[in-house]
């Protein structure tokens, strides 16, 4: 099986009530990892990467490697660049093989959001390629962009619906308050928000910030029209302890090897965890 779009995969997880793990990888030991979890409980995954893994690894090995999962494993697999500003870098990544991309003009004005979002709208819809926007501004840290607790926005459902009518985008973010990074405290969530715009808007809805949210939480979430979970900090901090515990126990290991295999099954082990919180175990048949 090919690379697929995620619109499909996404319609479905909404029609259903569950949703998709999406998770970003850095390495491609983080890839396999991520694949090998849906191999085993069977679910159908998107694969993510930010700008500046982008930057740092090339968007034509992170495209053929995600390429040759999807080939191999014959799962509904998408890839998806996630949080991107810059029009250049979303052209490059559809070019290379990418099927989503996300606009992230949530820092602009709602008009300036919606021009942006009609440019890339343009050139995705005829590469066949699913396309994520956001209204509001999620809180923390992604790559470059930050946004203090202070200057973070929900999203107002009105808005929602008009931005969606207005760019006929595929995927929305809505910004809900939750935050990217690891919480401090319990994250205040906006439950009535979120079921507010699912009544009101038709397409699949996208958490952003799921590391660290209560399992509770994000089943109701889910429950309530979330049909995408975003998780990146949580991969990064368990790939990175399983490293740092190889070189506690040998300070002398210098076999990538002996690192790396232990640092893939702590992240296949999360993700593992995550797909049963989306709820999206034993779902990949629903797209075969």
């Amino acid at each position: 099986m090919t690379l697929i779009s995620s619109t499909e995969m996404l319609q479905i997880a909404r029609k259903n009530k569950y949703a998709v793990g999406a998770f970003n990888v850095h390495t491609l030991e983080m890839l396999q990892a991520v694949v090998e979890a849906a191999v085993e409980t069977q679910s159908p995954l998107i694969i993510q990467s930010t700008v500046g893994t982008v930057k740092h690894l090339g968007p034509d090995y992170i495209a053929e490697a995600a390429k040759v999962a999807a080939d191999r494993t014959g799962l509904p697999i998408a890839l998806h660049l996630d949080h991107c500003t810059d029009f250049s870098t979303i052209v490059q990544c559809i070019r290379a093989g990418y099927t989503s991309v996300m606009i992230d003009a949530s820092m602009f004005a709602f008009e300036e959001n919606v021009e942006r979002t009609l440019k890339v709208m343009e050139i995705a819809l005829a590469a066949g390629v699913n396309v994520e926007a956001e209204l509001g501004k999620v809180g923390g840290v992604e790559d470059d962009i930050v946004v203090a607790e202070h200057e973070a926005l929900l999203a107002d459902p009105e808005d929602c619906r008009l931005f969606i009518e207005r760019t006929g985008v595929l995927t929305l973010a809505p910004a809900i308050g939750t935050a990217h990074g690891i919480y401090k405290g319990e994250p205040n969530i906006d439950f009535n928000r979120i079921a507010k715009i699912a009544e009101i808007v038709d397409v699949p809805l996208v958490l952003h910030g799921g590391s660290g949210i209560p399992a509770e939480q994000v089943k109701k979430a889910v429950a309530l029209g979330m049909s995408k979970m975003n998780v990146a900090t949580e991969l990064r901090i368990a790939f990175s302890n399983a490293i740092k515990d190889v070189f506690a126990a040998n300070v002398e290991e210098n076999d990538p090897r002996k690192y790396m295999v232990p640092a893939k099954e702590a992240v296949k082990r999360l993700a593992i965890e995550k797909m049963e919180l989306c709820g999206c175990i034993g779902k990949a048949g629903d797209l075969r």
